[in-house]
């Protein structure tokens, strides 16, 4: 049994930890199987949006005539474009690995963990023990169960964001944001897109009038299957055929790739975690309390493994409470609110706070104010794009959800607003640059009605 001051497993937001505890003079140990940097940095949120950029730059190519600019003559070169994002992300990946390596006080265990026992690990042939064990492992796709899928080679956003060749036609199961994401990126570059989705809506954890105005704008781009269920999946002729039903009717979609996009699982099975005397809830994610202590002593959680928020920057936000709360005197409540979100396809969303049908009818108002009739927003013919601002009789911030332009961006000043208190009066008090874009936001505040 090799013993350490610590152990982390997941290198993730997890190397926040080691390199906090290796510099307190702690023996640390990490243990994660693949690339430095975890889902994120590897197979995430940053070359996704890397490769999305490459998707905006070809949409705004595409549609340059509607600003009397004529695109003669451009080409995609696919595999130059996923070559230069992976490039990018494999040497981060590496020296990061090489950082940790050089790390006196750190041991990386780089191979597959999982508990044998009560604050006990086996990773690969070693087993160990620590005073401190910081669980960081993530999630990983779901698969569903479906007639055929594990007898054909189709993909998940592990694989699409590595494929050498552009689909010519693409089949997406499934209709939440990962599917939202990669549909305008395939889609942006030259591949014809059907999404199936089992609910009426893409997206439907957003707010629904945003969700109801994305699909809307996904129907004019994409082949859109809504209450849709895959039922079989099988090959003909080197296609990929998808039996869906709805109802009574019935569709065969054939196409040179699917992919499979219906949500993540904990991998909390994977390691084992129940041995170790740490429970899971009924979707197997890892039981926390508010300081991100698990059901065994000395033993935390966070990330999405924890299942609390299934963010990059939640993850980030857990794993300093987890230091501190573990190295400190004084044990802090993690403060999540107010947590914004985006989805980076196009139309961009975003959103923080609660949701109209969070709410009480009556009991709040609303403010709503469409890009196009501000000047910016008139200036990049956003005609879709709406932000709507949810407040109590206060006229405090209950929420904020955007669809357009920068979405992303224009969330974080309704963040930072809800942080100060919420008065809605931060937001339509605060001069705004004219005609810049986050007038938008400031007029939907002055535009609330109850």
């Amino acid at each position: 049994m090799e013993e350490f001051d610590v152990i982390v497993v997941g290198a993730g937001s997890g190397l926040t930890i080691v390199d906090g505890a290796a510099s307190r003079g702690l023996r640390v140990a990490l243990v994660e199987k693949g690339p430095m940097g975890g889902t994120c940095l590897n197979r995430g949120c940053i070359p996704s949006k890397m490769l999305i950029h490459s998707a905006d730059v070809a949409e705004t190519v595409r549609n340059a005539w509607n600003f009397g600019i004529n695109p003669k003559g451009y080409a995609v070169d696919f595999k130059k474009i996923v070559s230069r994002v992976s490039k990018v992300i494999d040497a981060d990946a590496s020296g990061i690995e090489e950082g940790i390596r050089e790390e006196r006080n750190t041991t990386l265990f780089k191979t597959e963990g999982r508990f044998v026992g009560k604050k006990t690990i086996k990773a690969g042939s070693t087993t160990m023990t620590a005073d401190k064990i910081f669980i960081m492992a993530g999630t990983r796709p779901s698969v569903p169960a479906i007639e055929g899928l594990e007898d054909v080679d189709y993909i998940t956003s592990r694989e699409a964001l590595r494929l050498k060749k552009l689909p010519k036609a693409l089949t997406i199961i499934g209709g939440g944001y990962i599917a939202a994401e990669l549909a305008h990126f395939f889609g942006s570059l030259g591949s014809k897109v059907t999404i199936l989705q089992q609910d009426q809506l893409l997206v439907p954890n957003e707010d629904s009038e945003i969700a109801e105005a994305f699909t809307d704008a996904f129907r004019k781009r994409f082949n859109i299957l809504l209450g849709y269920t895959a039922e079989k999946v099988g090959k003909k002729n080197g296609k990929y055929v998808v039996t869906a039903s709805h109802g009574k009717l019935q569709r065969k979609i054939s196409s040179d790739q699917l992919l499979v996009a219906v949500g993540r699982v904990p991998n909390s099975d994977i390691l084992e975690v129940g041995n170790g005397g740490i429970k899971v809830n009924d979707k197997g994610y890892i039981v926390t309390n508010d300081y991100l202590e698990t059901t065994a002593k000395d033993i935390w959680a966070g990330g999405d493994i924890a299942g609390k928020y299934l963010f990059k920057h939640s993850a980030n936000l857990e794993a300093q409470y987890m230091y501190h709360n573990a190295f400190s005197r004084e044990k802090i409540k993690v403060d999540y609110e107010p947590m914004p979100h985006a989805i980076f396809s196009s139309p961009q969303i975003a959103g923080v706070g609660l949701r109209e049908r969070d709410l009480k009818k009556g009991a709040y108002g609303v403010g709503r104010y469409r890009y196009s009739d501000t000047g910016m927003g008139a200036a990049l013919q956003d005609k879709n794009g709406f932000v709507k601002i949810l407040v109590d009789r206060q006229r405090k911030i209950l929420g904020c959800h955007i669809i357009g332009t920068d979405a992303s961006a224009l969330i974080q000043e309704v963040a930072v607003a809800m942080k100060a208190g919420g008065d809605l009066g931060y937001l339509t008090g605060t001069v705004h640059i004219h005609p810049a874009l986050p007038e938008v936001v400031q007029r939907a505040a002055g535009n609330v009605v109850f």
